[in-house]
């Protein structure tokens, strides 16, 4: 079987990488109009999502749920803190650490929010058995990169 010229291997169109960039960039757009009304950013969602679950958090557990370091997820805390939806302050056992913690503010932001997951999914036109499928293959594919990577 002849082999597939190298140009082929490189066509954009092909390329998984390029489907899922593209396709972030359209859930930002689509977060974009969604959060809007809240003054928040994509990230910022993604941490009070964090938070909304355990509200009580250091900035490394944070960022070890949200796969970033602490120099991008400062600013995203110093700015949600500033719009009054957390507080950070330095942990009483271990001031080497910065605790994040939700306002009443906070809290009831997540009433606001409680939408924007059914109208991101009505956005997609998928099924939500489709969604829960690309989300479940879009974790195994994130992990076993990362496995990957932790093995060399």
């Amino acid at each position: 079987m002849p082999k597939k010229p190298t140009a082929d291997l490189l066509r954009l169109n092909d390329q998984l990488c390029f489907a899922i960039y593209s396709t972030a960039h359209a859930f930002n757009r689509t977060y974009r109009s969604l959060l809007k009304e809240m003054g928040i950013t994509y990230p910022q969602y993604l941490v009070m999502l964090v938070l909304w679950e355990q509200e009580d958090m250091t900035v490394k557990e944070i960022g070890d749920r949200l796969y970033l370091d602490s120099g991008t997820l400062t600013p995203l805390l110093k700015r949600l803190e500033s719009l009054g939806y957390v507080t950070r302050a330095r942990d009483a056992v271990d001031e080497r650490q910065v605790r994040i913690r939700l306002t009443p503010q906070g809290r009831a932001l997540r009433e606001k929010a409680e939408c924007i997951p059914p109208e991101l999914a009505v956005s997609t036109g998928l099924s939500l058995p489709d969604i829960q499928k690309i989300r479940d293959d879009m974790i195994r594919l994130r992990d076993a990169m990362n496995a990957h990577l932790d093995e060399e």
